[in-house]
């Protein structure tokens, strides 16, 4: 069997076994095509492709500039045709076996400036001291609360770096007086102490006793609501920051309560925190994961050099 027949057959097989759809099969038709035309100039073809030709397809589309993504889509259809030619007798092994799909650049978090991290903070503490609201009307015991709950979240998210699964949900008695920390149970079950600023501590304050003076109450939770599951959610803190952001111009799709996550660890590390501090502060269990924001690092590292080298004016 010639190999644009084998090439025909398998993609029959991919369409009548597997229900891959139309677009998903022309793809792989483009894809093999490109790899046939490639093999083709090495004077091999589909059918008799080494792995060193696989490889090679593979750094080729590397060199023509292609998204890793768009890389992988190759391999794939690559594997998956050689797999067809393998299980159906065509050939006894399988070129791509031992070929490593190509790495995602892992994308840089969103991270706001801190004169914008600011801005949002103060906007919200002057919401939440305001006795009036914008149509002149004094504010009702729920929207004095409300307005305070939203500049407390803000400020311990910043002052903590918590993730808003554990912001949100934090119990009452997270707060252990006047210490000027939270204990927070993370993921894996396991506890931790974040900082709170004397700032987030005030904020708490004054949130706390309006939630009292609003009716709420006693409550198990830092973050009493009327939800399902007793607590504010995540959706809600996040409607209420973009509402915010969209007061003071901000793009609301840049400001969400994880990206203000993101900023607390940029904004330490761009100050000389350690980032091993960093990876306990955000209750990463793998330094790799906390690494991502070592691009703060490398623009201090930077700064550094061109302020201080004795060559750096030249």
């Amino acid at each position: 069997m010639g190999a644009d027949l084998r090439l025909e057959s398998f993609l029959e097989m991919m369409a009548v076994e597997r229900g891959a759809a139309a677009s998903t099969l022309e793809a792989y038709r483009r894809d093999l095509e490109d790899f046939a035309r490639f093999v083709g100039a090495r004077g091999r073809s589909l059918a008799t492709a080494e792995g060193e030709d696989v490889a090679a397809h593979m750094a080729e589309l590397a060199g023509r500039g292609f998204e890793a993504s768009t890389q992988a889509r190759h391999l794939s259809a690559l594997r998956q045709f050689h797999r067809f030619l393998y299980d159906e007798g065509f050939r006894p092994d399988d070129p791509t076996g031992k070929i490593d799909a190509p790495k995602k650049r892992q994308a840089l978090p969103k991270v706001l400036s801190e004169k914008e991290v600011d801005l949002l903070i103060e906007t919200a503490r002057a919401d939440a001291e305001a006795e009036i609201g914008a149509d002149g009307a004094p504010l009702s015991a729920a929207e004095a609360a409300r307005a305070k709950r939203l500049y407390c979240l803000l400020e311990t998210a910043y002052a903590s770096g918590l993730r808003v699964s554990e912001l949100v949900s934090l119990p009452a008695s997270a707060v252990r007086g006047e210490a000027p920390f939270l204990t927070v149970r993370g993921k894996g079950d396991k506890e931790r102490l974040v900082p709170l600023s004397a700032r987030a501590k005030r904020a708490m304050a004054a949130h706390l006793a309006a939630t009292r003076a609003s009716g709420r109450g006693a409550s198990k939770w830092l973050y009493p609501s009327w939800s399902e599951s007793g607590h504010v959610t995540r959706q809600a803190f996040g409607r209420d920051l973009k509402a915010l952001a969209v007061r003071l111009g901000l793009a609301p799709d840049r400001v969400s309560p994880h990206v203000l996550r993101h900023a607390f660890a940029s904004h330490i590390l761009a100050h000389g925190a350690d980032l091993r501090v960093v990876q306990q502060l955000l209750g990463h269990a793998d330094i790799s994961t906390t690494q991502i924001y070592t691009h703060v690092l490398d623009e201090r590292l930077r700064d550094l050099v061109e302020r201080h080298h004795p060559l750096a004016e030249e």
